[in-house]
């Protein structure tokens, strides 16, 4: 069990996970002073000077809803959600190019239906000598 136990660690979607959330860790923590730093004082001086997690609606003395706090969760899954679009976009044009360039460096050859032609005819040719 142990054995298997190291199989399974080892193999490479395990590894690529791994990595994947150390990464998306350290991409939250930019994301998060983009957010803070940046875009939020940004929309603060549009809405002049708005601080939406001091909007509440009072339920009773002791009690409110915090409509502020989820207004900027929502803002900051946007912004989040635009990043990754952005980063993922430039990533599948990056490889686009990139294939696009190997398939251009690479010599043209034969298509499958020529190298079936190919086959048969040196199949034919090889049956003939033996007839």
């Amino acid at each position: 069990m142990l054995k298997e136990f190291r199989e399974f660690l080892m193999r490479g979607n395990v590894i690529d996970l791994a990595v994947g959330i150390i990464i998306g860790a350290a991409f939250t923590a930019i994301v998060t002073s983009l957010v803070d730093d940046i875009i939020s004082p940004i929309i603060g001086l549009v809405t002049g000077g708005t601080d939406f997690s001091q909007v509440v609606i009072p339920l009773t003395d002791e009690a409110s809803i915090n409509i502020g706090n989820f207004i900027n969760a929502i803002i900051y899954f946007l912004i989040v959600g635009f990043v990754l679009f952005m980063v993922i976009r430039s990533y599948n044009q990056m490889m686009a190019r990139f294939e696009k360039k190997e398939e251009e460096a690479a010599p043209a050859g034969p298509t499958t239906e020529e190298q079936l032609v190919a086959a048969i005819e040196k199949l034919n040719a090889h049956l003939d000598k033996q007839s």
